[in-house]
């Protein structure tokens, strides 16, 4: 009996590998792209969140020191009506880094052109739909303010 005819190969063929990793490379094609769509979405959630709790410490030091619409107010001061030892009490910059400012009493907290530059590309339209429910929120939060403290 002939045993060199009869002999096995054990393993894989190179075609067969060549397959899984296309297979491989398929699914992560797919795949990548919803991953980066879904970061930017979240920090664009931050930063909105970051502008809504910004807008609020500005009206608080804007009526606890009586300003007026359109008066300044400095990072040092809007930070220290923030949760002490948060990210934006510690340092007044966004989650990408860039400086916030200073804010100016009655306006609509700025997003940094640096941090819209970046995130553009996730859906800038819902982006800015949600500014201006910041703005509303905030609006309603000086009227209220004003009635109650009889101005």
């Amino acid at each position: 009996m002939n045993t060199s005819a009869a002999k096995s190969y054990k393993g894989f063929t190179l075609v067969e590998i060549m397959i899984v990793v296309a297979i491989i490379a398929l699914l992560a094609a797919i795949a990548v792209p919803g991953f980066l769509r879904a970061r930017k979405r979240s920090q664009a959630s931050r930063i909105l969140n970051d502008l809504r709790m910004i807008d609020s410490p500005v009206d608080q030091y804007a009526i606890e020191t009586n300003r007026k619409t359109g008066d300044v107010v400095k990072v040092a001061d809007w930070t220290n009506y923030l949760k002490k030892g948060s990210l934006l009490y510690n340092n007044g910059n966004s989650l990408l880094g860039t400086a916030y400012g200073d804010q100016t009493v009655d306006t609509i907290p700025q997003v940094p052109a640096s941090d819209l530059a970046v995130l553009s590309r996730c859906g800038q339209n819902r982006f800015l739909v949600a500014l201006r429910s910041v703005r509303r929120d905030s609006v309603r939060q000086n009227f209220k303010a004003q009635i109650f403290s009889g101005g």
